[in-house]
């Protein structure tokens, strides 16, 4: 069977709206592309890896962290100056800053094995990567899932709030 993927954020979501979310999409196993497995503020609380592991057992999706595919804290740095300079909060990007992404292509997502992972994924749910942005287009999960849609040919779906 042919592996499906799929992206999600935590911003925009409750607890249960983001984990019937996952469960009407079938998703099984949620990657976690996160360097720090924490979201900072109390309406996000249940992001916080432990929390978010329970939520997923308790609704039998599996949980990954794949530190690997994480920015690195130069690299959020980065793209952080490149928010305060355009003037837009973490929380309102749109888009990455074009050095980030292709620095992250290039230091972290090119030497990575992204075949290796893939091919022990399984291939009867979906599997969704997983980071805080609410729009994919403002994270790096989205140059995950380029990779994973050309490299790969698998579909992904952005899955977003209603």
């Amino acid at each position: 069977m042919d592996r499906r993927f799929a992206t999600i954020g935590v911003y925009g979501f409750t607890a249960g709206a983001f984990v019937e979310r996952l469960t009407g999409e079938g998703v099984g196993l949620l990657l976690d592309l996160r360097q720090r497995r924490g979201v900072r503020g109390p309406d996000y609380a249940w992001a916080n890896s432990v929390r978010l592991r329970s939520a997923l057992a308790a609704a039998d999706i599996g949980y990954r962290h794949v530190k690997e595919l994480a920015p690195t804290t130069e690299l959020r740095r980065l793209q952080y100056r490149e928010d305060d300079r355009q003037g837009v909060g973490k929380r309102d990007r749109v888009a990455l800053a074009p050095e980030y992404a292709e620095r992250y292509t290039r230091e972290i997502l090119d030497p990575f094995d992204l075949g290796a992972l893939v091919a022990e994924l399984p291939g009867d749910s979906v599997t969704v990567l997983f980071c805080v942005e609410r729009d994919p287009e403002a994270c790096h999960r989205s140059l995950v899932a380029a990779r994973v849609r050309t490299g790969h040919g698998s579909p992904v779906v952005d899955l977003r709030p209603c």
